[in-house]
Formats: C-alpha cells, structure tokens, sequence
C-alpha cells in the first residue's frame, strides 16, 4: 500500500512539493512518519492513548527536522472540523478507521471538507465483497456461508501500526462494499480515481509468523495482484483514491 499512496502522490503534485498531511487514526505513526521523513508536514489525529505514546516515542528518535514536521492531535476523527479549516490539507489518510464507525458517511464528508481543492483522500479499508474468502480458506465452511450475507467480521488479533484504534479479539467490526464507498465518495465531491487491493495472498498469514523466504517475490506478487482484475476484487481489503474537484 505504501508504493501505491506514493504512486498516487507524485502523480497529482509537483516533484519536491511539501505537502499537509492529515493522517486520521494515526496509530503508532507509521505512515506520518513515513511522510514527515520525505519532507511533508503531517498532522495526525488519534484518541486512543496508548497509540499516541508510541508515536511519541517513535517521534522522538527522529532527528529535530522531522520532529518539527509533525503534529499529534488526540481526537476523533468525525471531530476534524472543531480543529482544523476546510481545505487545510492537500493530503487526508483514513487508513483502517472506517471499520469502527458505524455509519461512516458524516465521517467521510468531514475528510472531504479538510481537502484543499486537487487533494488526495486515501482510504484504506476491508472490503466487504470478500469476507468469504479468509474463512474459505482456512477451511471454515459455515464461516464462509455466514460471510456470504454480512457485512460484519471478526478482525485477526493484528494491532494496527497507521490508522484507529487497535483491534480487540471477540470484537465484530464493520466491512465496506466497493460500489457504496465510490458513490459516497462522488456524492461528498472527492471521487474515486484509483482503488487497488490490499492483502490478496496473504490474509491468512498467522500474526506471529516468520518472513518467508523469497520475500521478495511474494511482495511483487501482492502488489501486481492488487492492481490487477480478478484479483484486485477479493482482497482482504481495499485501498481507494479520491481527488477532491
């Protein structure tokens, strides 16, 4: 996913423009940071504590300059408009949040709002025209039946490093549909320009395990597979791009 929002990136700004950065459900601040390192002044919101203390502390081993890059606000991410103007930002990050918002549309429009116009929304979630498959695959066969008819899942028990809150075991979280997400996003004024799949081979992979060998390879298999039809369609989840007119 990280090629991809770089992709995205460099092909709607001018090479070497320091961008602002909104990352909503920042998480440990792998992707802020990330930004922050390539240049960029990243704000990122989160409300859950304990991921806020580790972005601090991951911040703090950075050198000053990419410390003074980057802004911590603790806060929900439907609350963006009690902080900041509309069209601060020329680039929002919504990655792994939408899942815990129940109704995502007011959530969504508030993204949209922070976008100067020409900015980037980037989402990041699971996609729920697939939520068979990782209970297919692992042999669950009633599982797979029940996922046909919902839109609800039981997470992995992976915290998540750049977005929301971390997932609670026996938790059920919401899933999202391609075609509700792309008429959302043309009815708040961003629309949908690329979407790419995310985890295609992979979702099953316990927590713990090792890097395989041949890692290599099996990242450029995951990333041609995200980019490419069939396959893209049943990813574990989905990456969208949305420009704001």
């Amino acid at each position: 996913m990280t090629r991809q929002l770089d992709e995205q990136i460099a092909g709607r700004f001018p090479v070497g423009q320091r961008l602002r950065v909104l990352d909503v459900g920042m998480g440990q601040g792998t992707q802020a940071l990330r930004l922050a390192r390539a240049g960029h002044q990243v704000t990122g919101v989160e409300r859950e504590p304990a991921m806020i203390a580790a972005a601090r502390e991951a911040l703090a081993g950075e050198p000053q300059g990419i410390r003074e890059r980057v802004r911590i606000v603790q806060g929900d991410g439907r609350d963006t408009g009690v902080h900041f103007l509309p069209g601060s930002f020329d680039v929002v990050l919504c990655h792994g949040v939408l899942m815990y918002v129940e109704e995502p549309d007011a959530l969504l429009a508030g993204l949209a709002r922070m976008l100067a116009p020409g900015g980037l929304l980037s989402l990041l979630v699971r996609n729920a025209d697939a939520l068979a498959m990782r209970p297919g695959l692992s042999g669950d066969w009633a599982g797979a039946l029940e996922a046909f008819d919902t839109v609800s899942y039981l997470p992995h028990s992976r915290l998540r490093s750049s977005g929301g809150t971390p997932t609670r075991l026996g938790l059920h979280v919401r899933a999202d549909r391609l075609a509700t997400l792309t008429g959302a996003l043309a009815g708040i004024g961003a629309p949908l320009q690329s979407w790419y799949g995310v985890r295609v081979f992979t979702d099953t992979a316990a927590d713990d395990a090792e890097p395989p060998a041949g890692l290599e390879t099996l990242l450029a298999a995951e990333e041609r597979a995200g980019r490419t039809d069939p396959y893209r369609a049943v990813a574990a989840l989905l990456h969208l791009c949305g420009v704001r007119g």
